[in-house]
């Protein structure tokens, strides 16, 4: 392996570098990885060859490709119940609600907060943020300051949200579908995340003015059948969560359940829409619903995204490089501080090759190590602006007005938070670090 090792290395730097500059290239982030990817496992499987280890290539190979296909199917059923709200308006008619309100800007600042923290274990960090920031922007108008501040605290809520949730992000659903923590365990988190995000949303607020806004706007109304599929998903929660414990069954097949439940509603909610414009014979921009329109708008460039990191990841495995990173964290400096380490480190790079590459170097750590790791890896993204989906999304909606080096500005404060968070959890749960 004395040749296969370097290449699959650089080869991964190679790609990681252009997802660095997705940016400025425009280039999507899933293609290089898919790339490198295939080209990985050539040299990986050129080098077992070379060895006369050939059909364990095969083996390996499976076992990543069996655990990226458990997620791409959980994640096509949560994106395409999102995907049907957003159709359905139900984050609009939110939106229109909380803007018409006649509040202070420090009222939006923790309405917003608020909001993203506890919308974000249910949904997910990026459509949250995306709502949350939609909000804020429509609230303050060009109050830049107020602006930076606010979308700041809701990058950070939605982070720390989708901490204590299987749902909130991909790299708590990764640590769910691998057995290292149960549903209901990811709860013991709550309250550091709380932490994490408290700390800096209370320092951050004596900076805001205490002027008020002007309500108004237009009011949005729910389209037809966008509360029943609220409650569709979250019943289809409730049915993952069950079949988990209960026969323990995959959580994908509990979610893709709930989908072919929304396919079948869908075709009665499609049918009466269509004869209901056929009737009323007006021009309208309103299209009926339609499910496939729903999964076109599924984020494929993610989850292209995730297969070739999982692959990419799995050949880095296979040739020792994360035996050799766990020696060195695990062993060298010890659970926690390599479990905070991960966390600064996904202010960097993505968290969730990171959160793959510990899951596959699986050390041997106690519920509470877990649960930190868990942690750390979900909120760490927060102390950048590009270190988390959410940041990156509201870069892209507050343009020219949150920036890269504006959060950076509050670096410091979210650092307290990062740190306040760790040391809850330590304290909080002292009892699931022992063993």
């Amino acid at each position: 392996m004395t040749f296969a090792a370097p290449a699959v290395l650089a080869v991964f730097c190679l790609a990681y570098a252009l997802v660095f500059a997705e940016e400025k290239l425009h280039l999507r982030k899933s293609k290089p990885v898919m790339v490198a990817a295939g080209l990985i496992w050539i040299i990986v499987a050129a080098g077992f060859t070379a060895e006369g280890r050939g059909p364990e290539v095969t083996e390996k190979i499976r076992h990543v490709v069996l655990e990226y296909a458990e997620l791409l199917l959980f994640l096509l059923s949560a994106m395409s119940f999102v995907n049907a709200l957003v159709e359905r308006r139900l984050f609009d008619a939110l939106r229109s609600r909380l803007t018409a309100a006649n509040v202070s800007v420090r009222g939006i600042f923790w309405l917003t907060g608020l909001g993203a923290f506890f919308l974000s274990p249910v949904a997910d960090n990026l459509t949250t943020a995306l709502v949350m920031g939609t909000v804020a922007l429509a609230a303050l108008g060009r109050q830049k300051k107020a602006i930076v501040i606010t979308l700041v605290s809701i990058v950070v809520a939605a982070n720390a949200g989708g901490a204590f949730s299987p749902f909130g992000d991909i790299t708590t659903l990764m640590v769910w579908q691998k057995g290292k923590v149960e549903f209901f365990e990811f709860f013991d988190l709550f309250v550091p995340a709380a932490v994490n995000w408290l700390v800096p949303a209370l320092l951050m607020s004596f900076f805001l003015p205490k002027s008020r806004i002007e309500g108004g706007g237009e009011r949005i109304a729910v389209r037809k059948g966008g509360f029943f599929i609220a409650g569709l998903f979250l019943a289809t929660i409730a049915l993952t969560v069950t079949l988990d414990h209960t026969l323990h069954l995959p959580p994908f097949l509990g979610m893709m359940t709930g989908l072919g439940l929304l396919n079948l509603y869908g075709y009665f909610l499609h049918r009466h829409e269509l004869r209901s414009l056929a009737a009323t014979a007006a021009d309208s921009d309103l299209r009926p619903f339609n499910i496939f329109e729903i999964f076109a708008k599924v984020e494929w460039d993610t989850l292209l995204f995730f297969y070739g990191i999982m692959l990419c990841v799995g050949g880095l495995a296979a040739v020792g490089y994360l035996h050799g990173m766990s020696t060195l964290l695990y062993s060298g400096l010890g659970p926690t501080a390599a479990n905070v380490i991960i966390g600064l480190l996904s202010a960097i790079v993505d968290n969730i090759p990171l959160t793959y590459a510990v899951l596959l170097m699986d050390p041997a750590m106690n519920h509470g190590q877990w649960l930190l790791v868990t942690l750390t890896a979900g909120v760490g993204g927060s102390l950048l602006s590009i270190g988390s989906a959410a940041g990156v999304a509201l870069m892209g909606t507050g343009r020219g007005l949150y920036t890269f080096g504006s959060h950076l500005k509050w670096i410091w404060a979210v650092a307290l938070g990062y740190a306040a968070a760790i040391g809850t959890h330590l304290w909080l749960n002292a009892a699931l670090f022992a063993g």
